[in-house]
């Protein structure tokens, strides 16, 4: 009977046991699922299931259906997260012929080895994680989209400037054909050459960290690199900036691990062909000026500063058969490219969440199945925000902002109030997390890349040139919020810059505006809204940085908006609203700035000298009919709205507030019976039919 044979007997003959005991389901159908054996659907209703009992019932279903190989998957994955369930039911006693020969010191080292990083790996700190609090890595890795190739400047420009569903279709044009999954990083490429080297670049936020300890923990559990690499280590190189002294690379490797420098020095020795270094965050690695100086040393043992080791390593001076995987940010990865990695060489670059990968993410952050269809419907109407969840760190924090509501019983996704709250939430994560050793103080960095933006908006450009962008940011390459890519220019290459996308470009040059503390500029940009569409959302979030909690936020990184400020954008408005003749776009800025300003003694000032809102245009997306309902909500009379086209499903939004507006005109999309019954009786409360058609 061979192995996968064996096994499944053995989950056979266990089943109603394993069904009662079983707890760490959730992370052993993770593994099923990464190595491709859980369909989507049936791992939805084992996640669904109320008990662990209920998800092992559902999990048996897909074991039954997928034969002896998935059994045989299950089994091992048993083994790693159950081991004394294991230990208790005994096992199956098979063994393979590689694990028989395999050397009788050297093995229980690596197995042990590889339950500590199971079990030290299988969490994951977050952000705001207080002492002691974690979450299971199961719970929150989503696998991002990786692509093995370099896009064009057109292709780069194309993702900058699209959003909404616009985004996710460049986004998935992109990955037809060209996106790989973990286990598939060092495959042999078209012309059957496997690279010892694999770049995995992305920038602040994009999750590099994460798909790092998903691969260990992987690794580790007998999922991922099965056969082909008997150890993998992982380095993180703000850690080997803080070894003092001089190290060997066998003393390095010790300090990150639970092993010793000897059954490391044995490991290295007995098959460095099937060792896996992975060194994470090349570009936190505080290199010398001139890195061709550092010391070319090819022995294990031998000592020299940790940084020099590490450099040796890279290059294939010490351990040349082993492999290397490097995670790094854009604006380091020419360096690590050209200078010091040895090949052959393969680049992979991690874009970020596909939309599928957007819904896993709230599917598994929000363990309940309401809260998670309420926060995910909400937000994928935001085209603003549904873009930025393409990078991991701004879910997060979207989804821990929605959570905080839902714990504390607010209404729904209510307390999810400002676009402008949540940019402001990502830039101050990535100025505590990702900023060490910025040469710049945080209100000049804040500053310049606001001026850097501002002329890329006047200039209507998403691609900035090296040369202004070294002339306005003093490190460009330690930048958290600027992407760097290469491109062929001839018969030589060039380097660009951009932001993450072009809503944060817009983002930044408001900032700027409301921190040059210039009317005459400020005017110019609320005069420039109107006839220039690209700078209507540069209003909303200048108005959005006006909130007190936003305001709030910001002067605790030493920036400060005078009141002079905010009263002569105040005054713009109020005076924007008595104006008969302003188009329909004004209108739409108008009702954006007022929800993301969320000052509701303001927008009540407003609301009660707005005469008529007038919404000639097509139907209402639910991001206007959110500002809207908001700005409705903030007072208690309405003089009239008219041309007001909605959809039966924002219509039932809008409908409680309706009987404040005097006068009303408005247009439904094929409404039903039930639609034009609760209308009717929205209209009639407390007043006749009169006045509204």
């Amino acid at each position: 009977m061979d192995q996968d044979s064996e096994r499944a007997r053995f989950v056979d003959t266990h089943w109603l046991e394993l069904v009662q005991r079983v707890q760490m389901v959730m992370p052993i159908a993770d593994e099923l699922k990464s190595r491709g054996m859980l369909e989507w659907e049936p791992y939805c209703k084992i996640r669904a299931a109320d008990t662990d009992q209920e998800k092992m019932r559902e999990l048996y279903e897909v074991l039954h259906s997928g034969g002896d190989k998935v059994k045989s998957a299950f089994y091992s994955s048993l083994e790693i997260h159950e081991p004394s369930l294991f230990s208790d039911l005994g096992s199956t006693g098979h063994h393979t012929r590689s694990e028989k020969t395999h050397s009788s010191e050297i093995s229980p080292v690596i197995h042990k080895y590889m339950k500590r990083i199971c079990s030290e790996y299988q969490y994951v700190t977050e952000y705001n994680s207080l002492p002691g609090e974690h979450v299971l890595l199961s719970e929150r890795f989503t696998q991002p989209l990786i692509l093995r190739k370099h896009r064009d400047r057109k292709e780069r420009e194309e993702e900058i400037r699209s959003s909404g569903e616009s985004f996710q279709q460049v986004l998935s044009s992109r990955s037809s054909g060209d996106s790989v999954h973990l286990n598939s990083l060092f495959d042999p490429d078209d012309h059957g050459i496997s690279p010892s080297s694999v770049i995995l670049q992305g920038n602040s936020g994009n999750g590099k960290s994460f798909t790092v300890q998903k691969i260990m923990m992987d690794w580790a559990s007998g999922v991922l690199y099965k056969g082909r690499f008997d150890i993998v280590f992982h380095l993180k190189c703000k850690e080997i900036n803080r070894i003092p002294g001089e190290k060997s690379l066998v003393e390095i490797l010790s300090c990150s691990c639970s092993l010793t420098s000897h059954e490391i020095s044995q490991i290295l020795q007995q098959s460095p062909e099937k060792v896996l270094v992975v060194i994470d965050g090349f570009d936190e690695l505080k290199l010398p000026q001139d890195i061709n100086d550092t010391s070319a040393h090819t022995d294990l043992l031998q000592k020299a500063p940790p940084v020099d080791t590490l450099c040796a390593l890279l290059r294939g001076r010490i351990l040349p058969e082993s492999f290397l995987l490097v995670s790094s940010r854009s604006t380091a990865t020419d360096t690590l490219s050209k200078d010091l990695l040895k090949g052959p060489q393969r680049f992979s670059e991690i874009v970020g969440f596909s939309e599928k990968g957007v819904e896993e993410y709230f599917q598994k952050f929000f363990q309940n199945e309401e809260h998670y269809r309420d926060a995910y419907t909400y937000v994928k109407a935001n085209e603003t925000l549904i873009t930025a969840c393409s990078i991991p760190v701004v879910c997060w924090i979207i989804c821990t902002t929605i959570q905080e509501r839902f714990k504390y019983g607010a209404n729904k996704t209510s307390g999810l109030e400002t676009t402008t709250s949540i940019y402001v939430d990502f830039v101050c994560t990535l100025l505590q997390h990702h900023c060490q050793g910025l040469s710049q103080s945080v209100p000049t960095l804040l500053r310049s890349l606001g001026e850097l933006a501002e002329r890329g908006m006047q200039e209507q450009q998403v691609l900035l040139d090296e040369k202004s962008v070294n002339e306005t940011i003093s490190d460009p390459a330690g930048n958290p919020f600027l992407c760097k890519f290469l491109f062929k220019r001839r018969i030589r290459q060039g380097t660009m810059f951009s932001f993450m996308h072009l809503s944060f470009q817009e983002f930044f040059c408001a900032l700027y505006y409301v921190l040059l503390d210039e009317e005459e500029s400020l005017g110019k940009l609320l005069m420039d809204s109107s006839s220039k569409p690209r700078f209507a959302a540069v209003v909303q979030f200048v108005f959005g940085l006006l909130n007190k909690d936003v305001r709030s936020t910001l002067k605790e990184h030493g920036l400060f908006i005078r009141p002079k400020t905010q009263a002569h954008l105040k005054q713009w408005i109020l005076e924007k609203v008595k104006d008969f003749f302003w188009s329909s776009v004004a209108v739409f800025i108008v009702l954006h700035c007022l929800y993301e300003l969320h000052e509701e003694d303001f927008v009540k000032e407003v609301m009660g000298s707005w005469e008529r809102i007038d919404l000639h245009g097509p139907f209402l997306s639910r991001a206007d009919v959110c500002a809207l309902l908001y700005c409705c909500q903030c007072c208690q009379r309405i003089e009239g709205i008219s041309s007001l086209y909605l959809t039966s499903e924002y219509l039932s939004m809008i409908l409680p507030e309706l009987h404040k507006f005097k006068d009303a005109s408005l247009a439904i999309d094929c409404p039903s019976d039930s639609d034009l019954g609760e209308l009717i009786y929205a209209l009639t409360r407390g007043q006749t039919l009169s006045s509204q058609r």
